[in-house]
């Protein structure tokens, strides 16, 4: 639901400073200065949280709001904490050693922060705020530390981009620290059905999350390629009779794309193996997994009916984004829309 790398790329924003991003923390840090609870000091912090949310992923902003409000808190946390690794890698001009040390260091600030008895009460100086709001959310469902431990390795392969052979090889080595570890972390926030029903739970997630990335690999092979990274797999590339791909030679951008959809057509088990899943989760969370799948089921559908190739990035019209969320609850959306962000 929550996947990265460009799974939620933002609307019409160009993103935030990394000084931006260091005042937001210090104004976190001002608000919890004198909290000592932990359910107060988070929610101090979710509201922070959530402006990240609605500022980078508008769409994605509206899905939540079909949570229950701690859910619904615990995914405004986890995406603050997924999205600053990608603004460092994405977005900064920063040179290549520069951005690997940033993330070097926010690594040393999530083992700081797992390791403060009460991140949260404390706030470590070695530890920013949206960190220890993610450990204290951790300790408090029981979550693997190393699922995000994965998702800052997979961050850092963007640096400096590789290749990938086969989907085997993109799923094991990229995908599954980009979005099926972050889907793991949404599992355990959402909650499952029961406590005997994770395992099926948490491999829905693993096929939603490979679904989600592997669409977004196919609908934007166009700008991945301009930033030097091609995620589509060097086994689909060769079926179309290709192993290089080179910008410039109109050739290779079609064979591109259609090995592209490839990658779209591969995506479409996915889907439906997460749908099928979907029971496993608790009933209050599965009107937005539903949303989530249904919708980027649809795009990944819209990329293989696509005549454009590489050269334009689909989307879906809100009749159609919104089509999977249940009628009865429609005032949602611009409620979502409207309500202002307050700290």
């Amino acid at each position: 639901m929550l996947v990265q790398n460009r799974a939620h790329r933002m609307q019409g924003h160009k993103g935030w400073s990394e000084a931006e991003w260091r005042a937001m923390d210090l104004r976190i840090r001002a608000a919890i200065a004198r909290c000592t609870d932990a359910a107060a000091c988070r929610e101090r912090i979710v509201p922070f949280a959530r402006k990240v949310l609605r500022t980078y992923s508008s769409n994605f902003y509206v899905v939540t709001r079909f949570l229950p409000p701690a859910k619904r808190a615990d995914v405004e946390v986890l995406y603050a904490n997924v999205r600053y690794p990608d603004e460092v890698v994405d977005t900064f001009p920063l040179r290549p050693d520069e951005k690997e040390a940033r993330l070097a260091r926010w690594r040393q600030q999530y083992e700081a922060a797992l390791a403060a008895a009460r991140p949260l009460e404390t706030l470590p100086e070695e530890a920013p705020a949206f960190l220890a709001a993610l450990s204290e959310l951790i300790a408090r469902h029981s979550v693997p530390p190393d699922y995000y431990r994965s998702f800052l390795t997979a961050m850092a392969m963007d640096i400096r981009p590789r290749r990938f052979a086969t989907l085997d090889d993109l799923i094991e080595s990229y995908v599954y620290g980009s979005a099926i570890v972050v889907g793991y972390l949404l599992a355990y926030a959402f909650g499952s059905d029961g406590g005997s029903a994770m395992p099926a739970a948490l491999k829905s997630a693993r096929a939603l999350g490979i679904g989600l990335q592997f669409t977004n690999f196919a609908r934007d092979a166009g700008e991945d390629l301009a930033r030097g990274r091609i995620y589509v797999p060097e086994s689909l590339l060769a079926q179309e009779g290709i192993t290089e791909v080179h910008p410039a030679d109109l050739g290779h951008r079609r064979a591109l794309g259609r090995a592209a959809k490839r990658l779209a057509e591969a995506a479409q088990p996915y889907y439906a193996e997460a749908l099928a899943g979907l029971d496993a989760f608790a009933p209050d969370a599965r009107t937005a997994i539903r949303a989530c799948a249904a919708t980027f089921a649809r795009l990944n559908e819209r990329v293989l009916r696509s005549p454009q190739g590489i050269d334009v990035r689909q989307t879906l019209p809100p009749h159609e984004k919104w089509k999977p969320l249940p009628l009865s609850k429609y005032w949602r959306i611009p409620v979502a829309y409207l309500t202002e962000w307050r700290t």
